[in-house]
């Protein structure tokens, strides 16, 4: 899960690693030449991201300047989103690594400055009964996580 929402009826494991956010565009985007893209490079264009992101990620990250953005669409995966940018329909705010990118792809990932990170859980209902296995993997997480 991304960000701590609400967890009453939840137990969870925080994750020690966040993810950083980032544009994905095609290879020849002018946007692709530069290190890093700004809330001022994204401005006018056709953006995708999920609906979760838009309502807790962003707002944090552009402060009033919200309105300012132009979110053509959202999608619940990321890959779908990877498939409009490829047709040239617009670009993709996502997690670093969460889309290919490598040079087949014809996509590139460049970060958003300022840095903006989404910190991760690994959730479960409270008094679940799990399988052995389950159990194992839950007691494996908590040693690494817990």
């Amino acid at each position: 899960m991304c960000e701590k929402q609400n967890l009453s009826k939840y137990n969870y494991l925080s994750i020690p690693e966040s993810d950083k956010w980032g544009l994905v565009m095609l290879r020849d985007s002018p946007l692709a030449d530069k290190e890093y893209v700004t809330l001022d490079d994204l401005y006018g264009l056709p953006l995708f991201c999920s609906e979760q992101s838009i309502r807790a990620d962003f707002p944090r990250w552009c402060g009033d300047n919200m309105d300012k953005l132009n979110f053509a669409g959202t999608v619940n995966l990321a890959y779908n989103g990877s498939v409009l940018v490829k047709e040239g329909l617009g670009y993709m705010l996502s997690f670093e690594h969460l889309i290919d990118t490598s040079e087949d792809s014809g996509l590139c990932f460049r970060p958003i400055k300022p840095t903006l990170e989404t910190n991760m859980y690994i959730i479960w209902k409270k008094y679940q009964v799990f399988s052995p296995i389950a159990e194992l993997f839950l007691k494996r997480l908590k040693e690494n996580y817990g």
